[in-house]
């Protein structure tokens, strides 16, 4: 049996430390022998093998994970982007006395490496000097094999934002295919998913203990291989939870309880409903019947609880979804619907021969394990061994502050709830606090300027279900669409405060927020706009309203452009009340699933009419796993049931269309204007084509080779936001306006 739900998680803290603890707390965690001897060290107990350049910070994973089982009593080493053509440098610290950590680092190593043209980078800011080719493609795969062949009797766990979001049957964008599991193509003993913290450090403590990883089968957040399927679990084929047929809307468990809570197998309501069938409310009995007892709401959620903890749902396997669409669509929506920690079941997986289980998501962190996570003793700077190189990774985030994770949002196109959950885990303020003192005690360069205090989003710290019951047995993937749930608390004070105090410190002159910000949950407290717009905002904001048109934003989950026009009345509101000239730059993307043309037609007159000109744009990037992907791949909505028949989703694949819809975001280059012509000719709309205001593009074409000239990129910000009124030019430096969203962890992420 694989039990793997308990009433209480064990803290991150309540574990005996390991005997080598007696080495002490290293400066760095070594990369060489000559380290390793230093330190006193015949051996590691642990070595993690990353991608990414070894940056002793709490904003990069193996710093993370390496320094935590430091210090439990863990010798942990780092092999940080070795040599794959050959297994010699995975032998550079020996065999590990536990096992081996591997990770292709916080990026995807296909997403780092490739544009979403599917052209190669010639750059990847997680290198020393932004160097390219510091990986190779599928880098957990490859690290995996080469550890392998280095120690053939090693135990591999592979973990990270690419191993997380590849655990099961996916589609790979860059090969243009369906993929197994990555377990499955590594043939690791073991993945992490999710924020490993948890898991890593209790399987570190039973492999120290004796155990054998294989017996291992209990550790939420696991995935593993089996042979066969264990008797005294309850098997139900998914198709027969979530049945593929008439489509359905998608339902809000709080209004209907009967109906849908029942059909979820758990109630959505503290106990509310529980008077209606409770023993102390006897029923009229005929003497001829027997006498019903009926069973109250707590024993009913403890039957249901027992049942879900033994259950594990098989989805359709490799075979059948790598040629059937809807039975795709019909796997990941599953995947999607098992990842509230609260409900989630086991899932399971033929992949071609093997099967690979997946243990429920990993419980959430509380506070004080999130403190004593990031209160670790980093460095805060790169391992010496890089000497005066650059990584711009680093540069970006050395004086920013990660005050909490997860993502309620649901954002299709983003992977956030997959890998970290959409329960918020918080840091206390006083742990935010002391961790800024450090960086401006500590940290080379600091000279003020506290560059972001946030995380996935800049403004969901301690935003939280009003009720523990109603989010244990919530299912549903967002907590603000269609609207803002009402069991939502969306109280910002906390943030408030935090913000003041970190405001006020000596030696901070400026703390500015960087953070995605989910303006939907901004407009509910009018007061964190004041704060935000009044201290906290450098002259620009960005936010990200995606689209302006309810197809495609319903496709992602996002809320409707009338949202984005609230949080502006605010931001100018309080941006004059405070005597600054500052300005809002919107983000948008192109060719996301359920766009058509006519979509990024209207998108495009809606910029012109705003005065919006981008320098960048970038279109759609499916990343594994995220639901917009699943769109892209199959035409089908996994939002909703489905089946062969149901909703088609326009999806723009070729390389004309995602040109196109790149175009009419660059509705202003000439370079696009011939494409656009051409376009609106076919679309019925030549009334857009001339020389008026209202017309999107001209009817000329200008003399030269056509493309857009913006050496100061004047034209970035709205064409009355661009001089001050001392004629100097006010704004962003750099003018992006439309960026990348591909379903990429915040940098923060480990």
């Amino acid at each position: 049996m694989y039990p793997h739900a308990a009433a209480k998680a064990r803290e991150l803290f309540d574990y005996p430390p390991f005997w080598a603890e007696c080495y002490g707390r290293a400066p760095f965690l070594p990369m060489s022998r000559a380290e390793m001897d230093e330190l006193g060290w015949d051996s590691c107990d642990i070595i993690i093998v990353t991608g990414d350049a070894y940056v002793d910070s709490p904003s990069f994973g193996m710093a993370i994970v390496g320094r935590l089982l430091e210090s439990h009593g863990f010798r942990v080493g780092i092999i940080s982007q070795p040599d794959w053509q050959s297994a010699e440098a995975f032998q550079a610290l020996g065999k590990p006395n536990l096992f081996f950590g591997i990770t292709a680092g916080n990026m995807d190593s296909m997403i780092n490496r490739y544009t979403a043209d599917r052209k190669v980078r010639s750059d990847d800011a997680y290198s020393p000097n932004n160097e390219g080719g510091k990986r190779p493609d599928r880098s957990t795969i490859v690290y995996t094999q080469r550890c392998r062949e280095s120690y053939q009797d090693v135990t591999l766990v592979i973990g990270g934002i690419e191993a997380s979001l590849r655990r099961i049957v996916h589609y790979d964008y860059w090969q243009d295919k369906v993929r197994r599991s990555i377990l499955a193509d590594a043939q690791a003993d073991m993945l992490i998913y999710g924020n490993g913290e948890r898991a890593i450090v209790e399987l570190a403590h039973r492999l120290a203990a004796g155990n054998a990883i294989e017996d291992i089968r209990d550790i939420r957040g696991t995935a593993f291989i089996v042979k066969d399927l264990l008797p005294n679990w309850t098997v139900i084929d998914s198709t027969n939870v979530d049945k593929p047929g008439r489509i359905e809307q998608h339902t809000n468990p709080y209004e209907a309880y009967a109906d849908t809570a029942e059909a979820n197998n758990a109630p959505c309501t503290d106990d509310a409903q529980a008077s209606d069938n409770d023993s102390n409310n006897p029923q009229p009995q005929n003497q001829n019947t027997a006498v019903v007892k009926f069973m109250s709401a707590e024993e009913r959620r403890a039957i249901r609880r027992n049942e879900r903890d033994t259950t594990v749902l098989r989805l359709p396997a490799f075979d059948v979804v790598s040629k059937n669409n809807v039975l795709y669509a019909h796997a990941n929506r599953i995947l999607h619907l098992e990842t509230n920690p609260g409900n989630a079941r086991a899932l399971v997986q033929n992949q071609g021969g093997v099967k690979v289980w997946m243990n429920p998501p990993p419980l959430p962190l509380s506070t004080e394990e999130m403190d004593y996570v990031f209160d670790q003793p980093f460095a805060r700077v790169p391992h010496p061994a890089y000497g005066d190189a650059k990584i711009p990774a680093y540069e970006m985030i050395r004086f920013s502050v990660n005050i909490m994770r997860g993502c309620f949002g649901g954002c299709t196109f983003c992977s956030i709830t997959e890998h970290e959950g959409r329960i918020i885990q918080n840091r206390s303020e006083d742990s935010i606090i002391k961790e800024i003192e450090i960086m401006r005690d500590k940290v080379p360069g600091f000279t003020g300027v506290v560059s972001d205090l946030g995380g996935p989003t800049a403004n969901m710290y301690r935003l939280a279900c009003k009720s523990k019951t109603i989010e244990s047995n919530c299912r549903l993937p967002s907590c603000v669409y269609p609207d803002i749930c009402s069991n939502l608390d969306t109280d910002h004070s906390s943030l408030i405060k935090l913000y003041k105090r970190a405001r006020e410190l000596p030696g901070v002159k400026k703390v500015l927020i960087a953070s995605g910000l989910r303006y939907d949950l901004a407009v509910k407290s009018p007061e964190y706009v004041e704060e935000l717009v009044t201290h906290h905002v450098g002259g620009y904001l960005k936010i990200a309203p995606e689209h302006t048109e309810r197809g495609p934003l319903d496709k992602m989950m996002k809320p409707g452009i009338g949202s984005y026009d609230q949080f502006k009345q605010l931001f100018e509101k309080f941006s004059k009340k405070a005597g600054k000239e500052q300005y809002l730059i919107p983000y948008f993307i192109a060719a996301h699933p359920g766009t058509t043309d006519e979509d990024m037609m209207n998108l495009a007159l809606w910029l012109k009419r705003n005065g919006f000109r981008a320098d960048q744009v970038q279109n759609f990037y499916p990343s594994p796993m995220a639901t917009a992907t699943t769109m892209y791949h199959t035409g089908k909505n996994p939002l909703k049931k489905i089946k062969q028949d149901s909703e088609t989703v326009p999806v723009a694949k070729s390389r004309e269309q995602r040109n196109l819809h790149k175009a009419f975001l660059r509705y202003h280059d000439p370079a696009n204007w011939p494409m656009l012509r051409a376009a609106l000719k076919a679309m019925g709309r030549s009334d857009l084509i001339g020389n008026g205001k209202q017309q999107l593009i001209p009817s000329y074409q200008p003399k030269g080779d056509g493309s857009y000239k913006s050496a100061r990129r004047k034209n970035s910000t709205p064409a009355d936001a661009r001089k001050s009124s001392t004629g100097q030019r006010k704004g962003p430096t750099k003018g992006v306006l439309l960026t990348q969203h591909s379903g990429l962890p915040p940098r923060k992420h480990d």
